[in-house]
């Protein structure tokens, strides 16, 4: 009999599910850490959520365990290198909250329109102010959903319940799949100028800060209004404020912040067009009881030798009898994320080239491992490389592994090449000795860089004074370039340069090098340091 232990508050229709299969539960909510270290030998399983800190050193304990459960989504309170090297299995649930954040949106859109928050303080203080608190109907207006992962999906089957025009924006859906939720697929630009209300669905990275922000309200409707149940500074709130005391934006409705719990002496606080709810969107009992059955669910498939759901490291552990094949599940990765900095306009498809004898033998786990990278950037919610084949596929994204012969000069070469309706984009890379991880081309260019940290990238005349012209810039800035590369087709034409630098480059300093004679299409990626390849983002 497998031995569970539950050391968080989960619902306890997970210990019935879990009790009806034959497992012996403990349910210890509270327990402490070091009560915890010292009967943890004892379970097979380990059953938390956010609470509990499953520790390196609390997983060196685990002698019997084979497989940690996550109630949620978040796993930041897992080691995951730890368990992975113990051999432990890591699950999460995500999904559980979907409905839950769906609904609060559609709440907080409702509450906009008709004013009720307002109106029922105006009630609770003795005031009948029928005229003063007047709304709009969602009939009829056209909301922008920007985001069409699952809880943006989710938004949109119930916004066409009130009859509401549907557009969107997603790097990733294709039009057909919109197409059938009732969406139309629009550029960032025409959402801004057409939605009369506009919610953000997609994950906090450097692409979608401040993404509703001066510039883009500026774009809006007069009047238009914003909900933001996603991610805290992905809105920037300041810029907020000042349009909704110019009537730019006529009402707004935050469940996130920039900083959790937020300075309630920000003026957003005090101002009677928006209203504020403390990050409740996955908070509902039945988001909660979901979570915990769904993990019990999966924990019994897993001992019962049932497929493997929301395991967000069996990949790993599946190949790490192989360990030369784990460098290039970080280069994949690197090759997925540097692309989705990249790309413009609707991905087509993606042409993932494993050239070599080892590549060929783990295709698959290199192929998961690039649309991990790729969907990590641009989708909010988890992504492993457990799920990632599967949510490109519900995006209708077509993915074309090839295993190619041996290359000339590498033994082993990936090869990634993005299609989109405006370009193809190609960035290939191998690993020399056991693990020198290195971009070796860049779509024309042949270059060898390493894909981590800060790359500023731009094309150049291949002409004197052009690298040192930029070299000025960061200088000024007190910016260290830590490495250098330069390929070019042919001498005195485009050349194309990649600096590695220590620190990130602000919006002032790169607009300087973008007006240096000479040089064009300037860009900065942010890779990690180390990409660990079985973590969720």
């Amino acid at each position: 009999m497998k031995k569970i232990l539950i050391s968080d508050a989960v619902d306890k229709k997970s210990v019935l599910l879990l009790e009806q299969e034959g497992f012996d539960v403990t349910y210890s909510p509270g327990i402490s850490s070091d009560e915890l270290y010292k009967i943890i030998d004892q379970f097979s399983g380990l059953i938390v959520r956010s609470s509990t800190q499953v520790t390196a050193k609390l997983i060196e304990r685990m002698d019997n365990m084979e497989v940690i459960g996550r109630a949620g989504a978040g796993i930041d309170n897992i080691d995951i290198d730890a368990a992975t090297r113990k051999g432990i299995i890591v699950m999460n649930t995500p999904g559980g909250n979907t409905i839950s954040t769906a609904e609060h949106t559609m709440a907080l859109m409702l509450s906009m329109c008709r004013h009720i928050p307002q109106a029922n303080q105006s009630m609770r203080e003795g005031k009948w102010d029928r005229k003063k608190y007047s709304g709009t109907e969602l009939n009829n207006k056209t909301l922008g959903i920007i985001g069409l992962g699952k809880v943006g999906k989710e938004v949109a089957l119930r916004a066409k319940a009130f009859g509401m025009n549907l557009i969107g924006f997603d790097p990733v859906l294709s039009s057909e799949v919109a197409s059938k939720i009732g969406v139309k697929l629009v550029d960032l630009n025409e959402l801004f100028r057409s939605s009369d209300i506009i919610t953000v669905h997609v994950p906090l990275s450097n692409e979608t800060k401040n993404l509703i922000s001066k510039e883009s309200l500026s774009k809006c409707k007069k009047g238009v209004k914003i909900i933001n149940c996603a991610r805290g500074g992905i809105v920037n709130e300041q810029d907020l404020l000042s349009a909704l005391e110019s009537s730019i934006v006529s009402s707004a409705a935050f469940d996130v912040y920039t900083t959790e719990p937020p300075d309630f002496n920000n003026e957003l606080f005090k101002n009677s067009k928006i209203i504020t709810t403390p990050h409740l969107g996955a908070s509902t009992e039945e988001a909660q009881e979901k979570v915990a059955i769904q993990i019990a669910e999966q924990i019994i498939d897993l001992f019962k030798g049932n497929e493997i759901k929301g395991a967000v490291n069996a990949a790993s552990i599946q190949t790490a009898g192989v360990p030369e094949i784990k460098p290039f599940i970080k280069l994949a990765e690197s090759l997925g994320l540097m692309h989705a900095q990249l790309i413009k306009g609707k991905i087509k498809n993606i042409d993932i080239n494993c050239s070599g004898e080892l590549l060929h033998k783990h295709s698959t786990v290199i192929s998961a491992a690039v649309q991990k990278g790729f969907l990590s950037f641009l989708r909010d919610e988890p992504i492993n490389l457990i799920n990632a084949p599967f949510i490109s596929k519900e995006a209708g994204i077509v993915i074309n592994e090839i295993n190619s012969g041996s290359n000339s000069n590498y033994k082993n070469l990936i090869t990634v090449n993005f299609n989109t309706d405006n370009e193809s984009r190609i960035l290939a890379g191998t690993v020399f000795g056991n693990n020198e991880i290195r971009i070796i081309k860049f779509d024309d260019y042949f270059v060898e860089t390493k894909p981590e940290g800060n790359l500023l990238i731009y094309l150049n005349e291949d002409k004197p004074g052009k690298l040192a012209a930029v070299g000025k810039i960061l200088a000024e800035n007190n910016i260290n370039i830590a490495g250098l590369s330069l390929g070019r087709k042919e001498a005195g034409k485009i050349a194309l340069t990649i600096i590695s630098i220590d620190s990130a480059i602000d919006e002032n300093t790169l607009k300087s090098i973008e007006e240096i004679n000479g040089i064009f299409d300037v860009k900065l990626l942010l890779l990690p340091s180390k990409i660990n390849s079985i973590m969720n983002d």
